[in-house]
């Protein structure tokens, strides 16, 4: 570690180096609505004025304030936007001033744009410098599509056959929604994206370097999706209608309504998901007499095949209240019903050691799943002036999940037998979490500092039962009833300022972490409890250099935790098939990792990133052999620790006016090492691409070809999974006078969207293969409707009166 400095200070004495002396100039908006209150997380983009090719971009902080520094002298167009909004269109003129200022009012969606002609769109992705966005309407193939796909072509995500997430090659991430922590994993988690309509969703934000601001949890970093909510004035909404077709029939629609006036605002999302799928296994597990794994001694295949029919109801409503023009009051509820039956059929055959059948035994299995969930946010912004802003939210969330699950196994043959087990699992989570956030703007410096507590509480009960004789009885063995209560509380400070060409960005957080688990007994299992507590400090440090207007590197370290999700805590045994089972880990503790990345901006459409990235206390999925003859068990554990070394390259391209492409190359070697049944070290090197091309036409048609690779990957210490990918298209025409579109859309068109691995350990190695639904031809119609009240809007162009020279800036 003593070598880092000495390490940073060459890698910014090579910046300094490379830099080139210009004549730049600096230009500071400041964005607002109509009733002057500020708006943030606007998007300003600077524009060359004879092509529209994007010369640099920010984003205005909570003040409305964005700031483009080192820009060459010349005559530029500047683009402003922000979700319900018109976008801002005018021309600057920095030839004879190295500073410029701007106020820019935005205004609602259906007033009257400037009188510039601006052929720049809006991307599907953006490259910010703090983080990657994906604009989910920008996408054709993203109509009538999940949240979970399209998280799959996000460029640096992959999804394992499991629906956990990583980002660029590592795992460990944590996924909001409208910025706050699901607090959910594993099969929970992946059950809620695959529920929501992508229609429902405005951006998803990929942030894998996150400042103390937010919450420690995510060792690769967050995902926060952004649900859309309309500020418009008037009545106005969006229906979208979606049906697709792949072996099974999937239904996807969506309402969004918006009505605003006076000093409220109300808006509601609806959608509802209505779909059959499948998903077709094949698993080949061959039994070794001792570990070097050269002389079988059997084999168990598995061909599974399961029909899968639901409907996922989410609801998203709430209102707003412009207190004055300093204070907004808000409220939010949200729900989510889902509904889900699985229908499946398995068969186990073993093949002894000379290759004969010993025994068939079918399987079928009926799972029935009902999810509901409820929320309410209560959440206040007041800007004491125009430099200190205070903010407070407080949620309340409550899931009630219900499984009930029934086996039933028949042995052909002789000493042919047949036997049932039954299932019912009931869990219950409630979430209370609150928040303070207060920032001030003085001498040029952006101070955040703010406080969260959050409190958890689950109670999930298994009660099995198994027939014997005809007879149901319980299975004591099996069942199971654990509690689990967990506080979280954080205090975070962050500083941000920028000083000629540096912007400079460092904070801290503090977090303190308590909880408890408590299995009950029964008459077989004997009742336990554990307990811990722990604190940490999680610095974040991103400094940027702008050499020039083409040239920006910046430099981001930073600490992070990933805490096992409160289901792997339970020292419970889940039921998968007759020969697998899942269980739980009480002895896990959180895993803490360092990252380290450099980045490399040129002109707002290349970026190379280099990064590094070491865990401690690394868990992993383990398999290990059950106690039953012949059946495996899967866990989590603590098993070592992990290295990363990262090279991301990404590119945003406008080749043509009505071409743009988007593409990211992540390359990741991981270094396993530590200790699982004997001491290991272990390497891979692995790749993915991601490739979204974008074309607009006349008459208002468009069209998407884009695509991801997924070479050979590993994220778990026993599993490698082979390489994966798919291609989608789709068409789309504005209709109706463009309040209207169709479109439609083929996603996986080659159907190579399968998933095949091999897992090894000890004396035993498994291959499978799964394939799912994932080829399905898609059309949607979506309407625009509603009357917005229209203002009355100033032209400007050039040096509109609004437009202040302000001299020297540093």
């Amino acid at each position: 570690m003593h070598k880092a400095p000495a390490l940073v200070a060459f890698l910014f004495a090579c910046i300094a180096a490379m830099a080139q002396p210009a004549n730049e100039g600096q230009l500071q908006i400041t964005v607002q609505a109509a009733d002057k209150t500020a708006l943030s997380n606007c998007t300003v983009v600077l524009l060359a004025e004879k092509d529209s090719s994007i010369v640099k971009s920010s984003v205005t902080d909570s003040a409305g304030i964005a700031v483009i520094k080192n820009i060459r002298a010349g005559v530029y167009l500047l683009r402003v936007s922000r979700v319900s909004f018109e976008h801002h269109y005018r021309r600057v003129d920095l030839k004879n001033s190295p500073a410029t200022s701007a106020t820019i009012v935005l205004n609602p969606m259906g007033s009257v744009l400037q009188d510039v002609t601006v052929s720049a769109r809006k991307p599907f992705v953006q490259l910010l410098p703090d983080k990657t966005v994906v604009n989910v309407d920008a996408g054709i193939t993203n109509a009538g599509t999940t949240v979970m796909e399209v998280l799959e072509k996000s460029p640096g995500v992959t999804i394992d056959r499991d629906g956990n997430i990583s980002l660029k090659g590592r795992a460990g991430v944590q996924v909001m929604i409208d910025g706050k922590l699901t607090m959910l994993g594993g099969t929970e988690l992946s059950n809620l994206l695959n529920g929501m309509n992508a229609s429902q969703v405005e951006q998803i934000e990929l942030i894998d370097n996150p400042s103390a601001k937010y919450d420690a949890a995510g060792n690769a970093g967050l995902i926060n999706i952004r649900t859309k909510k309309n500020k418009q004035k008037g009545f106005n909404g969006t229906l979208t209608l979606a049906l697709g077709q792949g072996m099974y029939p999937k239904n996807n629609n969506n309402l969004q309504v918006n009505y605003r006036s006076g000093s409220f605002n109300f808006f509601a999302n609806y959608g509802v998901n209505a779909n059959q799928g499948f998903m077709e296994m094949f698993a080949r597990r061959t039994y070794y007499k001792e570990e070097a794994k050269t002389n079988p001694e059997s084999i168990l295949e598995q061909p599974f095949f399961t029909k899968s029919t639901g409907v996922t109801h989410t609801l998203r409503a709430g209102m707003d209240y412009y207190l004055s023009k300093k204070t907004t009051l808000g409220l939010t509820v949200n729900g989510t019903a889902l509904g889900r039956n699985s229908l499946g059929s398995n068969l186990a055959r073993w093949i002894n050691e000379s290759g004969s059948i010993d025994s068939l035994i079918y399987t079928t299995s009926d799972n029935d799943s009902r999810w509901r969930n409820g929320g309410i946010n209560l959440n206040a912004r007041h800007s004491i002036n125009a430099n200190k802003e205070l903010s407070a939210d407080v949620d309340y969330i409550r899931y009630k999940i219900r499984t009930d699950q029934y086996f039933e196994n028949k042995r052909e043959g002789l000493g042919g037998y047949t036997e049932a087990n039954k299932g019912n699992l009931p869990s219950d989570l409630e979430i209370f979490a609150a928040k303070a956030d207060y920032s001030q703007r003085f001498n040029g410096v952006q101070w955040e500092s703010g406080w969260k507590s959050s409190h958890i509480n689950t109670d999930n009960i298994a009660e099995y039962s198994i027939r014997q004789s005809g007879n149901w009885q319980a299975d004591l063995n099996r069942s199971n009833h654990f509690l689990y209560a967990e506080n979280i509380h954080a205090l975070y400070s962050n500083f941000s300022t920028s000083r000629g060409k540096w912007d400079l960005q460092s904070g801290i957080r503090y977090e303190y972490t308590s909880y408890r688990g408590r299995q009950l007994g029964n008459g077989v299992v004997k009742d336990s409890s554990f307990t811990r507590n722990y604190h940490n400090l999680f610095p974040s440090v991103f400094v940027t250099y702008n050499a020039d207007s083409v040239h920006t590197f910046s430099l981001r370290a930073g600490r992070r935790i990933d805490r096992p999700p409160f289901q792997k805590l339970n020292p419970f045994l889940w039921i998968i098939n007759k020969y697998t089972y899942q269980s739980g880990n009480p002895l896990i503790v959180p895993q803490y990792t360092w990252n380290l990345e450099f980045t490399h901006l040129f002109k707002q459409i290349v970026s190379t990133s280099l990064s590094y990235n070491f865990t401690n206390d690394y868990f992993s999925q383990i398999f290990y052999p059950g106690r039953d003859s012949g059946t495996i068990v899967y866990t989590d554990g603590n098993v070592g620790r992990m290295q990363n070394f990262g090279i991301t390259l990404s590119a945003q391209l406008s080749p043509t006016r009505w071409w743009s492409l988007t593409a990211q190359g992540n390359f990741t070697h991981k270094k396993f090492e530590g200790m699982l049944w004997r001491n290991y070290k272990a390497s891979i090197s692995q790749f993915n691409v991601n490739m979204n091309n974008q074309f607009r036409f006349k008459k208002g048609w468009s069209a998407e070809l884009s695509g991801f690779y997924i070479g050979r990957n590993q994220n778990d210490l026993q599993e490698i999974l082979d390489p994966t990918g798919q291609v989608a298209l789709g068409v789309s025409k504005q209709i109706m006078k463009s309040k209207g579109t169709l479109r439609l859309t083929v996603r996986d068109i080659f159907y190579t969207q399968d998933m095949e691995g091999w897992t090894y350990f000890q004396q035993v190695i498994e291959y499978f293969r799964l394939v799912r639904d994932t080829r399905v031809a898609t059309i949607s119609f979506t309407w625009r409707f509603g009357k917005a009240m229209k203002q009355t809007v100033k032209k400007t162009i050039g040096a509109d009166d609004e437009i202040n020279r302000v001299g020297n800036a540093n």
